[in-house]
């Protein structure tokens, strides 16, 4: 009669290694409305418009604002959604869409 032979179960690491996050960062300049950059951050990211233009404000203040902080790639997304946004229609002279920036979270 054979003998059974029972191993131990292996035991595995789950552990998943997180990725490190990235803010998106808008950028100011003269040629956008607070109407524009409130409207755009509600759209792309899903901010109230009381968000939106507390943001409008620190960007025209400061120069910038982390508008989110996520992953890499879909850091990536948005800072080029912003890029293609489009231009201002309220402003005659805006020929584009904000700039934005991605950069580790610290």
């Amino acid at each position: 009669m054979a003998e059974t032979i029972t191993l131990p179960e292996e035991q595995t690491d789950v552990r998943r290694k997180r990725q490190p996050p990235y803010h998106v960062i808008l950028l100011n300049d003269d040629d956008h409305t607070y109407q524009y950059v409130i409207h755009m951050l509600q759209a792309l990211f899903g901010h109230p418009p009381e968000t939106g233009f507390k943001m409008a404000e620190e960007v025209d203040k400061t120069g910038r604002v982390i508008v989110d902080t996520t992953s890499m790639e879909r850091a990536e997304l948005k800072r080029d959604q912003i890029h293609a946004f489009g231009p201002d229609p309220l402003i005659p002279r805006c020929k584009g869409s904000m700039s934005a920036e991605i950069e580790p979270a610290e």
